[in-house]
């Protein structure tokens, strides 16, 4: 999903079928935080396929939190105070929703001058942190360690999970 308008038409497709298959899923929702709460857009995500289940094969719904592609401010015209009380709003609405926290997808430039120190995340949210290099660098604020890193996205999206299978399978069971 994204801000409280759009959803993927070929999300259920996508993830009911990796799930037949017996892949470990997931869904992400792409945040606009300036057209709507985060209170109103983890309910859309929610909503529109965001949730989670004990299953052992559905991670916890992931919240996209990057540069501004409709405007020319990367935070969306808000503060470090104003973004970190946006991300609680959705974070802490998720939670009520699934009993789960978000995985937080990010770069560490983009949280780093958004967020900077605001609201920490670190001691409960997974980190899947973005840094198209060799090798993850330095984390975002609040975080000593990631989760998930997305290393490249060329040709397509590519991501390595920091640790053994059975700690995604942990991931997922909750």
């Amino acid at each position: 999903t994204e801000a409280t308008s759009y959803t993927n038409p070929y999300f259920a497709q996508q993830y009911n079928g990796s799930y037949n298959v017996g892949m470990i899923r997931g869904a992400y929702h792409f945040a606009v935080p300036n057209s709507s709460s985060g209170r109103a857009q983890a309910n859309y995500f929610v909503d529109n396929g965001g949730g989670w289940s004990g299953d052992g094969k559905t991670l916890p719904g992931a919240l996209d939190m990057e540069y501004n592609p409709y405007g020319n401010d990367p935070c969306y015209g808000m503060n470090q105070a104003q973004m970190g009380a946006w991300i609680r709003d959705f974070h802490d609405t998720y939670h009520a929703r699934t009993g789960r926290w978000p995985v937080i997808y990010t770069s560490t430039s983009w949280w780093n001058m958004c967020v900077g120190s605001a609201q920490s995340f670190g001691d409960t949210v997974p980190l899947w942190v973005a840094r198209y290099a060799d090798s993850v660098g330095s984390l975002p604020n609040g975080w000593g360690y990631h989760t998930i890193w997305q290393y490249t996205s060329s040709p397509l999206d590519q991501n390595s999970f920091n640790g053994a299978y059975d700690r995604l399978q942990a991931l997922a069971n909750g």
